[in-house]
């Protein structure tokens, strides 16, 4: 029964698609060896070298009855509302692969049991290190968005990571599927530990997909941020900066 509402909840998550970036965020998809990346970027001002990089969560991997979609390009928006809503002058909001734009190189596996791989982790990474090379960092990630920036991080020392940020994230598969006695992402990376990093984690009090009582154990309580009415895709007017 539990793994039944987990994919009624996961899919519960997307609505219709018809959201449309805002005119100041330009359309500049990314080749990476594996994949081409989809993103919307605003630069502003090139001369700072502040940027805020969302990286979006699973998007649409899997329908109602809990089978793999053929493609994962999220129907929700949160994520692309959440960079729209940020007024700091450089942002860029960065898609998974095969969302958006379905590469010959895309297979089901790139968002299921696949999602995290290193195949995909390096393809992210290829992303931004184009963006935010020489520049300061702070990086958003929601839901497996979160476990995706995470392993960013880990994988890469040099780059100038001033902060990360997660909402409703995911970020330990392994207790994640155990949880809801789902199958393993068994081609999947997982995060030994978080980065020691300036580190902060919204999480929603009612959000039935990544619950509280697991993040909690994953986050340190100092940088856990609470939301008690929370779902998993609304977080009202939430403020991250």
């Amino acid at each position: 029964m539990k793994k039944i509402l987990f994919f009624v909840l996961l899919a519960g998550c997307v609505a219709n698609n018809n959201f449309v970036m805002r005119e100041d965020f330009a359309f500049k998809p990314i080749q990476t060896k594996n994949y081409e990346i989809a993103t919307w970027q605003k630069i502003n001002n090139p001369k700072n070298n502040d940027i805020h990089i969302y990286i979006e969560g699973d998007g649409h991997a899997f329908d109602s009855y809990g089978q793999p979609t053929s493609d994962p390009t999220p129907h929700g928006y949160f994520m692309r509302q959440m960079a729209i809503n940020d007024e700091f002058e450089n942002v860029v909001y960065i898609a998974r692969p095969c969302q958006f734009i379905m590469d010959k190189n895309c297979s089901e596996s790139d968002w299921t049991n696949g999602r995290f791989s290193q195949k995909v982790i390096d393809s992210m990474s290829s992303v931004v290190k184009e963006i935010g090379h020489n520049k300061k960092i702070s990086l958003i990630g929601y839901s497996g968005g979160a476990l995706v920036s995470g392993l960013v991080i880990q994988q890469n020392p040099k780059l100038k990571f001033e902060n990360w940020i997660t909402i409703a994230g995911v970020l330990d598969h392994e207790e994640w599927t155990k949880y809801f006695n789902d199958a393993p992402l068994d081609k999947s990376l997982n995060l030994t530990k978080l980065p020691n990093i300036k580190q902060k984690h919204f999480v929603g009090g009612r959000d039935e997909i990544v619950p509280y009582e697991l993040s909690k154990k994953w986050v340190a309580k100092q940088n856990l941020i609470l939301i008690d009415d929370a779902t998993h895709n609304d977080f009202g007017n939430l403020k991250i900066f």
